[in-house]
């Protein structure tokens, strides 16, 4: 892979030239490219073109934007973004940081195949209420009722794709018999090269047995199928080193730096 090369399209593709999904609105103002949607829909900032003379005045104006729609929002900040003291400018206008990730991308194509469930575990596609209601309590199996607010809100976002642009979004959850233990999906960017994947916390009990494996494996071949080169995951420590062996190469790293009007 031409590290340099899919870097550039990565910035360009999803960050500078994103579409709006449905229900949500991407604009480009005053050299900032944003997302505002419904309280379930992610709000943010995506890129950003500026530097140390506008950088504050741009933050504020963001500031202002959501403030005024009353929704939480993030900047995705990553590491090649400039001017370079930009996380310390967003901290000094009241916006806190979560744990950085790292941008992790693999050619759909050259994925292996994942490993053979344990017994009893089998993936199941999510595509109405029922399922996205299973989604949500792997969620919780494999974070804790303190994620029980970010739980609900995905589980109204996933139910709006799969009801409004089910082409858009693919979605599975991992059963151990009849209970839930890993819940994940995959979004499309039409017009791209890339599929994100996001979800896959499993159940502390289940970690290690290769269902997270799985679930990316199941979402890689429906991705090439559909013509997708590129797999992209924002991947935290837990899951950095599993898609280290599978061969995702990382592009940098991203931290969301969240701000509550």
């Amino acid at each position: 892979m031409d590290h340099a090369a899919v870097l550039a399209a990565f910035d360009r593709q999803i960050r500078r030239n994103t579409l709006s999904e449905k229900g949500t609105v991407v604009e480009r103002v005053g050299g900032v490219v944003r997302q505002t949607g419904s309280e379930s829909d992610w709000n943010g900032v995506l890129w950003a073109d500026i530097d140390a003379a506008t950088a504050d005045g741009v933050i504020a104006e963001q500031v202002r934007h959501y403030t005024a729609a009353g929704r939480e929002f993030e900047w995705k900040l990553h590491s090649y973004d400039r001017p370079a003291d930009l996380a310390e400018r967003l901290l000094a206008a009241g916006f806190v940081a979560e744990p950085e990730e790292a941008v992790m991308v693999a050619e759909a194509e050259a994925l292996p195949a994942g490993p053979e469930l344990p017994e009893g575990v089998r993936l199941v596609p999510v595509r109405d209420a029922a399922g996205v209601a299973l989604m949500a309590e792997a969620h919780l199996a494999a974070f804790g009722e303190d994620d029980a607010a970010l739980s609900e809100r995905l589980g109204k976002r996933v139910l709006a794709q799969l009801t409004e642009a089910p082409d858009e979004i693919v979605a599975v959850v991992a059963m151990a018999g009849e209970r839930p233990v890993c819940g994940a999906r995959m979004e499309f960017r039409p017009g791209t090269g890339f599929a994100g994947l996001w979800g896959g916390g499993t159940a502390p009990d289940w970690r290690g047995k290769g269902i997270y494996r799985a679930t990316v494996a199941y979402r890689a071949r429906i991705a090439a199928e559909r013509g997708y080169r590129y797999l992209q995951v924002d991947a935290s420590d837990d899951s950095r080193p599993i898609l280290d062996r599978l061969g995702f190469a990382t592009l940098c790293t991203t931290t969301p730096y969240v701000y509550q009007p």
